[in-house]
């Protein structure tokens, strides 16, 4: 079997982060990103539940995330999944659709699986200008041509592509979102939504599409992220965001992001030495 490698590196003067996985077996479960994703599958077959969609990714496709879209992938194949992907933060994506459009407005893509070989022309030589830490201006080139095809082609309103919350949910992500850090119980978060268990569920998942236990392991995630890009050691990033322990964190970390805390942080503490921030494992 081929062997399984991940790296990842940051470009600090674009402000995105490109990653490669190949020979990857792991299933992701229902998770989403706080980030746009623009991904390209280079081999492999994998089955893609988004937004309650389904979808069958091959060689050829791109997938594109909306930050909060929730997405969960499995082998369809039997063999392994060779993929290259882009993280675009909110911040970053705002002035590049400033950049692009001339509007100020977050974009959301409409679609989440395309099959467009133009888009492809300009997404795989961005990647790889980043993967070998070129630091010529053809990187943002790319990245500008890239995102003027994707924001003409597959683009809305970033707030048409978010499902409409009831209040008494958004109390729940908010109250969520703000104790993170602390020991939280469903009896807790029902009392702050004005709801009751049964109907909480309910509604939670039909409107986010993850369980409100998941939805606050992805908020604790995305807060570690942070941590760990500012050095902190992971035990540490754990006790910190709500973890119970390090093991813990560890795999949750591992099954949403694809690389261990201790990998991921690694690529931020290298910025000084190579200019970027790379690691690989095997």
């Amino acid at each position: 079997m081929k062997r399984e490698t991940r790296t990842a590196v940051y470009d600090e003067e674009l402000g995105i982060e490109a990653y490669r996985f190949e020979g990857i077996i792991q299933p992701f479960p229902n998770h989403f990103h706080e980030y746009y994703v623009i991904g390209f599958v280079e081999n492999g077959e994998r089955r893609l539940s988004c937004k309650n969609q389904e979808y069958t990714i091959k060689r050829g496709n791109t997938v594109l995330f909306n930050p909060g879209d929730n997405h969960t992938c499995t082998q369809a194949d039997g063999g392994t999944l060779d993929y290259r992907g882009i993280n675009i933060g909110k911040e970053i994506m705002l002035e590049l659709a400033e950049e692009v459009t001339g509007s100020r407005t977050l974009p959301g893509f409409s679609r989440n699986v395309i099959y467009d070989e133009e888009i492809t022309c300009y997404l795989c030589p961005l990647h790889e200008r980043i993967m070998n830490g070129s630091r010529e201006f053809d990187r943002e080139e790319n990245l500008l041509l890239l995102l003027s095809l994707l924001l003409r082609r597959y683009s809305r309103p970033f707030g048409e592509c978010i499902p409409e919350c009831r209040r008494e949910i958004e109390n729940a992500c908010e109250f969520m979102e703000q104790h993170y850090a602390e020991r939280l119980c469903l009896d807790q978060i029902c009392r702050h939504a004005n709801l009751s268990k049964s109907t909480l569920l309910r509604a939670f998942a039909r409107e986010k599409g993850v369980t409100p236990y998941r939805y606050l392991e992805n908020v604790r995630i995305g807060a570690a992220k942070k941590l760990l890009e500012e050095g902190t050691l992971p035990v540490e990033a754990a006790m910190q965001t709500g973890f119970s322990d390090q093991s813990h964190f560890t795999n949750y970390f591992n099954s949403f992001i694809g690389l261990a805390p201790g990998v991921y942080r690694e690529i931020f503490m290298k910025r000084n030495e190579t200019g970027g921030r790379e690691h690989g494992t095997n």
